[in-house]
C-alpha cells in the first residue's frame, strides 16, 4: 500500500499532466436530431477540453431560455481557423446543434453557427 500512495505522490510530482476520459457525445446528445435556433450569445468560453457558447434562444414554446452548447477543444478550433474573439456577447446567431437526451437540461452540441451580420460561418464534426 505504502508504495503505491509513493508511485501516486511521485507521477503527481513530476509535473505530468493529469489524463481525463472523454465521454462519448452520443451518451449525452441526440445525434440523429438536430436544433435550430436564433440567438443571442451571452457567453463565449474558450477553451480546453471543451469550449461553450451560451445564447439565449426560445424554447419550442416560445420561452426565452439560456442554453449552453458545447463546442471544441480551444486548440481544435484554433486549427481549424476559429478565434476566441470571433464570437462576443451580443453576437446575434444562428446555430443548429444537436438536442440533449433531456430536453429540460437547455444543453446542446454544436454543428454549426452564422453570424448573419457580417456572414460569418462555422461548421464542423467534432466526433
Amino acid at each position: 500500500m505504502k508504495s503505491r500512495v509513493f508511485a501516486l505522490l511521485l507521477v503527481a510530482a513530476s509535473g505530468v499532466p493529469a489524463v481525463y476520459a472523454h465521454h462519448s457525445f452520443a451518451a449525452a446528445y441526440r445525434e440523429d436530431q438536430k436544433v435550430k435556433l436564433e440567438a443571442e450569445i451571452v457567453l463565449v468560453s474558450f477553451r480546453n477540453p471543451h469550449s461553450f457558447v451560451q445564447i439565449m434562444a426560445k424554447d419550442e414554446k416560445g420561452v426565452m431560455q439560456k442554453w449552453s452548447i458545447e463546442w471544441g477543444a480551444a486548440a481544435q478550433l484554433a486549427q481549424q481557423g476559429v478565434s476566441r474573439n470571433d464570437l462576443k456577447p451580443g453576437d446575434k446567431v444562428i446555430v443548429v446543434a444537436d438536442p440533449s437526451r433531456d430536453p429540460t437540461d437547455h444543453r446542446l452540441r454544436m454543428r454549426t453557427i452564422e453570424r448573419p451580420s457580417d456572414g460569418w460561418k462555422y461548421g464542423g464534426n467534432f466526433d
